[in-house]
């Protein structure tokens, strides 16, 4: 039987995170929810006004012998910018930061080791700002948020915020997709 693993990703927007992980072979489930705050019982309404401590994030449970965290690593850092703090586009306040919610020890080995390594290669012209914390409690968000892009397509925030990030995971990335 196999074990799925967990782990949970902030790249701004969860519509958007979600959308780019559900594409991918070996992923098993991604949930939107928060996480990484200190206030109990978080809601949209709540961590929109960014005084709950709390990111937008996707739990995404995977199978790893499918997709290895090192590949969800790399798309989790093609499908956002790591290096603006508590931002992404237009969407500003901590709920939007760059974060990634480890469950082993092995995840935060590997997320830090990655992170070094784009730091070093000069990936990005600034340096990645992605915090790298253990997953404590995770709230889901409300069930409208869930599978939005699939739900919305031809919502404009769809076709211009979480459209081209899924194609560019599609192109670039064509041997990870389901």
């Amino acid at each position: 039987m196999t074990q799925y693993k967990v782990v949970a990703f902030g790249g701004g927007c969860f519509w958007c995170t979600e959308a780019v992980f559900l594409q991918l072979k070996g992923v098993r489930s991604v949930t939107s929810g928060y996480a990484g705050g200190v206030a109990p019982d978080p809601t949209y309404a709540k961590v929109s006004l960014g005084k709950t401590g709390h990111a937008e994030v996707v739990k995404v449970e995977y199978d790893s012998d499918v997709l290895s965290f090192r590949k969800l690593l790399e798309v989790f850092f093609m499908s956002h910018d790591p290096t603006t703090l508590n931002r992404q586009g237009n969407d500003l306040g901590e709920q939007y930061r760059s974060i990634i919610l480890y469950t082993s020890e092995k995840q935060k080995q590997e997320a830090e080791l990655y992170i070094q390594e784009l730091n070093k290669g000069r990936k990005y012209s600034q340096p990645i700002v992605t915090q790298v914390v253990p997953l404590g409690e995770f709230y889901k968000a409300e069930e409208y948020h869930q599978n939005y892009f699939a739900r919305n397509p031809e919502q404009p925030y769809s076709e211009v915020t979480i459209k081209p990030k899924v194609e560019k995971i599609r192109e670039e990335r064509p041997e990870l997709l389901k």
